[in-house]
């Protein structure tokens, strides 16, 4: 709480005119989504800055082009919260709704975030597909997933670019992605055709 409030005490000069957002996010989309996209924490100058998730900074332009780009967004940008960007069958949340130092969240804030998770899950009826970004979301993921389906089949899911998971017992298919960060787009751990082919994958499930 207190370093997300630092953030925009701090914040850069770039951003100096902003009135940032500084609380807890909650995801936003389509309520008829089939599509659930989970992230890490909201970004110190992007989602805390913006009040949106994935928006205003550069995971967030590599997310929003590759939606628009297989059909679930309206536009290819997502600059900040009147923007007219809209969701099309898609849903975007994160395991952790406020953003961590260094981007790194304990496990205690994952453990408080996690029921924010489970509603979302509950209330997301067609939902078919969970595209976890990171290895931090897919661990937060299972976690709500296991509480809302404790007979499900989940040993042996492990995280890597583009695996894709049809456990028993659940109704979802997991899908696991390298996170957009600059960290992995900047260094080619993550390149462009790789990223956009993870949402053509789900554009095959989904049918």
């Amino acid at each position: 709480m207190e370093f997300r409030k630092k953030v925009a005490e701090r914040k850069p000069r770039r951003y100096r005119n902003w009135d940032y957002w500084s609380k807890p996010l909650p995801g936003f989309g389509d309520p008829e989504a089939k599509l659930l996209i989970v992230g890490l924490a909201p970004a110190a100058h992007g989602g805390n800055r913006t009040g949106r998730m994935f928006t205003g900074d550069g995971s967030g332009e590599w997310l929003a082009r590759a939606l628009y780009e297989t059909g679930f967004a309206n536009k290819p940008t997502s600059t900040h919260r009147e923007d007219g960007f809209r969701l099309r069958g898609a849903y975007i949340t994160a395991v952790v709704r406020c953003v961590p130092p260094e981007n790194r969240p304990t496990p205690e804030e994952i453990e408080n975030c996690n029921p924010y998770l489970i509603e979302e899950l509950t209330a997301l009826k067609n939902l078919r597909v969970i595209l976890c970004l990171g290895s931090v979301a897919l661990s937060g993921t299972l976690k709500a997933l296991r509480r809302l389906y404790p007979d499900a089949d989940l040993k042996g899911i492990k995280f890597g670019h583009s695996r894709l998971y049809t456990p028993r017992g659940l109704p979802y298919t997991l899908i696991t992605s390298y996170h957009p960060s600059r960290q992995n787009t900047q260094t080619g751990r993550l390149r462009w055709d790789e990223w956009l082919g993870v949402f053509r994958r789900v554009r095959e499930v989904l049918g």
